[in-house]
């Protein structure tokens, strides 16, 4: 069938729709003038044209002709061209053209819109479509004309039998021919999808609908990298490996892939196929390679045992020499030569080292002897101990020698292969050791007298310990007792006192109640005192028991303000207190906690001129313990200071004249006070700058 002649450039002049018309007469099959068709107008307008139409078989539409779409947009025209209640199906029964909006098609074929223009014979239902990428309301001129041309000739072209099938089939004969090849053929188009294939070929891309699962999978798979490797090759001609599964053996299959695109006269491009099996030739060539690369392997680990071999031997540093059966030397390694060859250098050495050679070439040989001799024929080992002298320096060497018998496969005695080891290290650790075995026993007998006297020392130790406990002891009994004594007087000299300025002895002068008032002060500060030094003796002798009960931290702030009031009134500073809302409550011996409170507020009223000071307590969760602090704005403390204020009658300023008084047993209690109850006292401070004390203890005290 012959095929018009293509078409000239598209003009916008009578002439070119002239040309077009003449070529759609020379057209004989639909396919071909649709082609005509849709190339005229894409060059003409310079957008994407397709025509829709019937297909080869089965009722389904395809695309006829097309420019600029893909494949998945040419289906995509044909099943809208099919379905019910599509835009495109409405053009089947209705004339005239009209212009559709891009998403009138899934997947919007054609963005921007388009134009469908029904083909066919007047009064006739359309027997294709024309779709042209061409925005806007009126239908272009060139597009109605080319519709009222080609409409009725491609109509009768569809109708008639004679239209050529898009897709070539080949006829019987040449099927035939093809399934007797050997090797698998197909025809496809450029997609990849199969039109034709011989027996070979179908046995790896094709499976029935009664074919098992495993044969659906393995060609499936098949069909999948046919594609990717035709996809790779583009529409030339080439040649590609894939590798494939036997559907029915499950086994890897390399083939050679030759394709040879075909152009129809009146129909889309194809592509012949050809497989060629190299499974067996590349399996050869693998064990061909594997085998070669196991050869050179072998010679590469041959090569290098020789070269390992000449390096341990040139590496050890004891002398080697392999002799024949007969005694006479093959080989020897650097440091046997140092003893047993000549040096060839030039100026090097002379008749003494000549001498020295020969005589270590005698006592070898004499070694030898020992094994080669026939008192000897059944050992196989012998070994010896040698002196040889240095060639360079005439130094005795000391040597072990040790000779071991090389045999053949059939037993007979191929080889004797000597080491030497110089025994001078040897010799020099023994002597060593004989010395450090001297000095062992000169120290262990100072060890034994050090040892004597260090207990001696430690048992005198021990006795004053002991009494020093009891004088520790002592001296708390007799602080205790003498706090006792000192309390009971002096509680009822404050009593009198008391009642003297209360006047139930009657009205007293100024003078008198001013002397009153300092005896009054005076007894208490003795009092506290003795009272300091009495709690003090008590931790220390481990007699302060722990009265634990449930109390809270707001109520015990109040009752430190409160007994705290008159010296607080006194000192003219502001006290001011911040309590965290929702302080749980404590479980503590509450009489130590206030103790420790009321000592802390007290040093900070003492210690403080100007400002004030600020007592806050808060709960700190994760770690379940609770924090009062008592912060003033006092004259401070050092660094250097700040642990020794904690120790017992010490003070920042120890000194007779010092500016405060005190015992320097305040801050003492309160840590030993902390600790009992399983906390701390922390401080805070810098000269100038106040400070601020903090007690850290847990909320749930345990008892000890």
């Amino acid at each position: 069938m012959a095929s018009p002649a293509p078409l000239p450039p598209a003009e916008a002049d009578p002439g070119a729709r002239l040309v077009l018309a003449e070529h759609l007469l020379a057209c004989e099959s639909a396919v071909a003038c649709a082609r005509a068709v849709v190339e005229w107008l894409a060059r003409r307008h310079g957008v994407p044209a397709a025509c829709v139409g019937p297909g080869d078989g089965a009722g389904a539409s395809a695309c006829l002709a097309s420019e600029g779409l893909t494949g998945a947009q040419q289906a995509a025209l044909a099943r809208a061209w099919d379905a019910q209640g599509s835009p495109l199906a409405g053009f089947r029964n209705r004339p005239g053209a009209r212009g559709l909006a891009a998403d009138a098609v899934e997947g919007a074929v054609m963005p921007g819109g388009f134009f469908a223009v029904p083909l066919g014979r007047a009064g006739a239902p359309a027997a294709a479509l024309l779709v042209v990428g061409l925005p806007g309301p009126a239908v272009p001129e060139d597009v109605a004309w080319v519709a009222s041309c080609a409409g009725p000739l491609l109509a009768r072209q569809l109708a008639s039998d004679a239209r050529a099938p898009r897709r070539p089939e080949p006829d019987r004969l040449l099927r035939r021919v093809i399934n007797a090849v050997s090797d698998p053929v197909l025809l496809t188009d450029t997609d990849g999808t199969l039109l034709f294939a011989n027996a070979r070929a179908e046995a790896l891309l094709v499976a029935g609908p009664d074919a098992s699962p495993g044969r659906t999978r393995a060609v499936e798979l098949n069909q999948r990298l046919f594609r990717e490797t035709l996809a790779q090759g583009g529409t030339s001609v080439h040649r590609r490996e894939v590798s494939l599964v036997d559907p029915l053996e499950g086994m890897d299959l390399l083939f050679e892939l030759a394709t040879t695109p075909v152009l129809a006269p009146d129909g889309p491009s194809v592509v012949v196929s050809v497989l060629r099996n190299l499974t067996d030739l590349g399996r050869a060539t693998q064990a061909l390679g594997e085998s070669y690369r196991q050869l050179r392997a072998t010679e590469r680990e041959a090569r290098s045992e020789r070269h390992r071999l000449d390096r341990v031997l040139d590496s050890v540093a004891d002398p080697i020499i392999l002799t024949d059966p007969a005694g006479g030397m093959v080989m020897m390694n650097d440091p046997a030569e140092r003893l047993f060859a000549w040096p060839h250098e030039e100026g090097a050495g002379g008749e003494a080292t000549l001498r020295r050679v020969r005589a270590n070439d005698a006592l070898f040989a004499s070694f030898l002897t020992n094994l080669l001799g026939p008192v000897n024929a059944g050992v196989s080992r012998w070994k010896s101990q040698l002196t040889l002298d240095d060639p360079a320096t005439g130094a005795p060497v000391p040597m072990e020698a040790m000779a071991n018998k090389v045999l053949g496969d059939g037993g007979e005695l191929t080889g004797i292969v000597t080491v030497f080891h110089d025994r001078t290290e040897v010799l020099e650790r023994a002597r060593l050791l004989e010395r450090v075995k001297e000095v062992s026993s000169e120290l262990e007998a100072r060890v034994q007298s050090a040892t004597a006297e260090l207990a001696e020392q430690n048992e005198l130790l021990r006795r004053q310990a002991i009494q020093l406990e009891q004088a520790s002891a002592a001296k708390s009994q007799f602080l205790a007792n003498m706090s006792h004594e000192f309390r009971t007087p002096l509680n009822a000299i404050l009593g009198y006192t008391n009642m003297l300025l209360q006047g139930v002895s009657g009205e007293m002068t100024p003078p008198q109640r001013r002397n009153l008032t300092r005896i009054d002060s005076n007894g208490r500060h003795l009092l506290e005192v003795i009272n300091e030094i009495l709690d003090i003796t008590r931790i220390e002798a481990g007699r302060m028991p722990l009265h634990l009960s449930d109390f809270g931290i707001p109520e015990l702030i109040q009752e430190v303000m409160a007994e705290m009031d008159p010296i607080i009134a006194r000192s003219k500073l502001t006290v001011e207190t911040r309590l965290d809302e929702g302080l749980p409550g404590v479980w503590s011996d509450r009489q130590k906690v206030k103790q420790i409170v009321l000592n802390l507020l007290s040093n900070a009223l003492k210690f403080t001129h100007e400002g004030g000071v600020h007592i806050a307590a808060e709960y700190q969760n994760a770690t379940g313990t609770v924090a009062i602090s008592v912060k003033d704005t006092g004259i401070g403390i050092d660094v250097s200071n700040q642990e020794k204020i904690f120790e017992d009658f010490q003070q920042v300023d120890s000194s007779p004249t010092r500016a405060y008084g005190g015992t320097g047993l305040g801050l003492s209690i309160c840590r030993r006070l902390a600790e009992m109850l399983g906390g701390r006292v922390s401080l805070q401070s810098a000269p100038g700058q106040g400070s601020t004390f903090t007690l850290h203890f847990p909320r749930r005290a345990r008892r000890t």
